[in-house]
Parts: C-alpha cells; sequence; structure tokens
C-alpha cells in the first residue's frame, strides 16, 4: 500500500520542493498536471492500481489461438504473459516468468506446443502453466536435489484470471472485477458487438510499433474528437469525420474510463463543407483526390447508424471499426515516456475474397505509417516532449467545460475529463490542500 507522501514524491522537471506541492491542481476538471506523464512514481502506481488492479485487461483475439497447443505471447501492462489454448479447449493465461529464476521462456510470438520449457534450467510446464517436471529434482547418487518436501502443484506459473466476449480474450489480476458485461457497460457493448458479433474471425495481419509518448495519451486521444476535424486532413477532405456530420463522443455512464468516438460518413465521396468550416480547419485542401476512388467505398455491412467508431476500452485496448476496415490495437506501457503499441487487424471467415482485398485497401488508414496513424503518432510524440521539457506544468482541457463523460459535440473534451475524474479516483491522488 502506498502512501500519499509516498506517490507524490515526483522527482521530475525542476522542482524540488515538499511532496505536498505535486498535489493535483485546485481546478481538477479542468487541468491535467505535466507529472501524470512524465513521473516515474506516477507510473510505478498505475501498474499496480490500474493494470493489476481491479480491470480487464485484452490479450489476444480467440481466433489468434484456435486449436488445442496454440498459444500467444501478449502483455498485462508491461508484464510478458502467454495465452494458451489447452487440450480440452480452456484458454489460459500465465505470466512468462519461470517460477525457478525468473526467465521469460517463451520467446516466439506464437505456435503450438505440448508444454513450455524454460530454456536456463529446462524446468517444464503444461499448457495451463502447471509445473510438470524438473531436471534431477532428486540429485545425483543421492546428493543435491529438491528438498522432499517440494511439491509441483506449489511452483506453477502465476495464473491470471480469463473472460472472453464474443472471441476477444481478457484477462485480470483481480478476483474482485465485475463480469466483462458490467465492466463494458451496455452503452460501450453496443458497438463492441456491432465489430464482435460473435461468427469467426480471420486474422488479416499485424503491425507494431513504438510511440515516444506515454500510455495514457492513446486513450486521450481517442477521446479527443476536437483534434480529429483538425489534425488529419484526409478524414476532413474525404468526410469521414468532420464537424457537421451526425457524431458522437460516448463515455461509459458508470466510470468514463471506456470511450466511443463515432461518426456517419455522408453519401457522397468528397463531402461538401461550408466555407465557414473551412476557414476553422487549417487541414482542410481544396481539390484534393484519390488515384482509386475504391479507397473510400463504404459497404454497410452492420447495423449501426455510424461509419466509424474508435472505441478505448480501459486500460489498454483499442477497437477500430473506420469504414469496412476492422482492428484492435493493444497498449503496453513501456515506462513513463513510452508505449509499445500492437495491432492486429481482422475481418472475419465468411468474407469473400473481394471483401477481403477492400479491408486490406482500407488497412492503409491505420497502422504505424497509414494516413491517419502516423499523424497521431507524430502529435503525441510533439505533446511528450513539450511537457517533458516545459515549464508551465500543466494541460488545459476546457473545451466543453460543462459536460463530463459523453458529448454530443466534435469540439469537446469532455471524455477527457471524465477518464481523469476516474483515474484520480483509482489513484488516490489528493486534490490541492
Amino acid at each position: 500500500m502506498y502512501k500519499n507522501q509516498e506517490i507524490l514524491d515526483y522527482t521530475v522537471g525542476a522542482k524540488n520542493g515538499p511532496a505536498e506541492d505535486y498535489a493535483w491542481p485546485e481546478d481538477g476538471e479542468h487541468l491535467i498536471p505535466d507529472w501524470v506523464y512524465t513521473s516515474q512514481s506516477v507510473y510505478d502506481r498505475e501498474m499496480e492500481r490500474i493494470f493489476k488492479g481491479k480491470t480487464w485487461n485484452f490479450v489476444a483475439l480467440e481466433a489468434e489461438i484456435p486449436n488445442p497447443g496454440d498459444y500467444k505471447r501478449s502483455y498485462v501492462g508491461p508484464v510478458p504473459v502467454v495465452v494458451s489454448r489447452a487440450e480440452d479447449g480452456a484458454i489460459t493465461v500465465f505470466e512468462n516468468r519461470c517460477a525457478h529464476r525468473g526467465a521469460e521462456f517463451c520467446r516466439t510470438s506464437q505456435g503450438n506446443a505440448k508444454e513450455f520449457v524454460c530454456p536456463y534450467h529446462q524446468w517444464s510446464y503444461d499448457l495451463k502453466g502447471n509445473l510438470q517436471g524438473i531436471p534431477f529434482k532428486r540429485g545425483v547418487a543421492k546428493q543435491g536435489g529438491m528438498p522432499k518436501d517440494f511439491r509441483n502443484e506449489d511452483h506453477g506459473l502465476l495464473k491470471l484470471r480469463v473472460t472472453t466476449r464474443n472471441g476477444v480474450i481478457f484477462a485480470s489480476y483481480s478476483d474482485e472485477v465485475e463480469p466483462i458485461e458490467e465492466y463494458l457497460t451496455p452503452e460501450i457493448l453496443k458497438d463492441f458487438d456491432v465489430a464482435f458479433p460473435g461468427k469467426p474471425l480471420k486474422i488479416l495481419g499485424y503491425y507494431k510499433n513504438e510511440l515516444p509518448c506515454n500510455w495514457k495519451m492513446y486513450h486521450e486521444n481517442l477521446k479527443d474528437p476536437y483534434h480529429a476535424t483538425l489534425l488529419h486532413s484526409f478524414l476532413v477532405v474525404f468526410g469521414l469525420l468532420v464537424a457537421g456530420n451526425d457524431s458522437a463522443m460516448i463515455a461509459d455512464p458508470v466510470h468514463h474510463r471506456h470511450g466511443t468516438m463515432a461518426s456517419a460518413k455522408k453519401e457522397d465521396k468528397y463531402a461538401a463543407i461550408s466555407d465557414d468550416t473551412k476557414k476553422e480547419m487549417r487541414s482542410f485542401h481544396d481539390g484534393m483526390r484519390l488515384q482509386d476512388d475504391r479507397f473510400l467505398e463504404f459497404v454497410k455491412e452492420f447495423d449501426s447508424p455510424w461509419s466509424v467508431t474508435m472505441q478505448t476500452i480501459w486500460p489498454n485496448l483499442i477497437v477500430q471499426r473506420e469504414m469496412n476496415t476492422l482492428g484492435v490495437r493493444q497498449i503496453v506501457p513501456n515506462g513513463p515516456n513510452s508505449m509499445i503499441m500492437l495491432w492486429t487487424m481482422f475481418g472475419y471467415e465468411d468474407d469473400t475474397p473481394e471483401m477481403i482485398r477492400h479491408r486490406l485497401r482500407q488497412g492503409n488508414l491505420m497502422g504505424p505509417a497509414g494516413f491517419l496513424g502516423l499523424e497521431d503518432n507524430e502529435a503525441m510524440k510533439f505533446v511528450q516532449e513539450g511537457v517533458r521539457r516545459s515549464s508551465s506544468d500543466m494541460n488545459v482541457v476546457k473545451l466543453d467545460a460543462a459536460n463530463t463523460g459523453t458529448s454530443n459535440s466534435l469540439i469537446s473534451e469532455a471524455a477527457i475529463r471524465g477518464m481523469y475524474q476516474y483515474y484520480r479516483k483509482v489513484m488516490e491522488l489528493p486534490p490541492t490542500r
């Protein structure tokens, strides 16, 4: 258990005052302190309170481990884990850390195995993480070996609690976290189940990249429809997310920790935008056209009013549905100033070859170098550089100031405020005294 004075003893920045100087600002709803993004002490507490706390963490899709013996390396926060399907079909998630000397025993991203063997001392584990064999357990010539009271069943791998929802696998360190349906809330499940209706998925490919920014910035970015209408030329020019379209920023009503940024594309491929709106958007460029218009085709395949939904599932999952390209992104924290993003693009087993090609074509929107992903990555890098080096100490989130959580306006930071309202409670960060 942490004490307030311990969690507030931050060393980032030029301040050298007492710990109390680092408390949350008085206007707690509309200001975010820079040390939230840069302090090692805060980061360490996040790993314990959030990723190892009462949360469901995305770890894999069932389509990635369809057969007995299939496994995938994954993460809960920064902790390496293995997601394994046993002979009886059960899915188990356990830490990728040998119970003997702590070696990360699983070294390949995916595969099929009958057991897991640590390369250091060859301790072996079954597909559910139970210790099954130790070389020279009884020593040699009655010398050495384990004590007589050593029991294999007491030294298995650390297992996490597991749940699934329509082919999506979640894991938790907590025995107290609520069932996944309650955790997500009906408001978030409504769009989650559009992308994951329960039919078999088809994995189309992977991306992986490192971002030089704090992991929370990615949640903020997708709870920030304001930037989407300004930063992304592609979204604006081609009418995928424009101020004036039918749109919403939906937060879960219980904690405001999850969110769905949603928009409906207009019928025209090249959307008509008023002159007044153009004046506000420096990213708008008249005359920009695609050489291949098929990229903008939207095949209506879901019972949803939205052509675009970007869901943030606290604390580590992004579910992307941008027209007909589908994917999940897994956030892996990598210290206060860095994160790893793992992208998995998918379709459905009953997709036609033409639809698969279409999804792959539109997939160029996403990924580390996608038409949209590239700009987000750069912007978050710039923010992290600013908060690490600045002396101003505060971020301002006052757009649509009267609302917290859900907003019907794109010109809003209500969802970001809602997230930090929840964050402060979980972290037990005291207000300014």
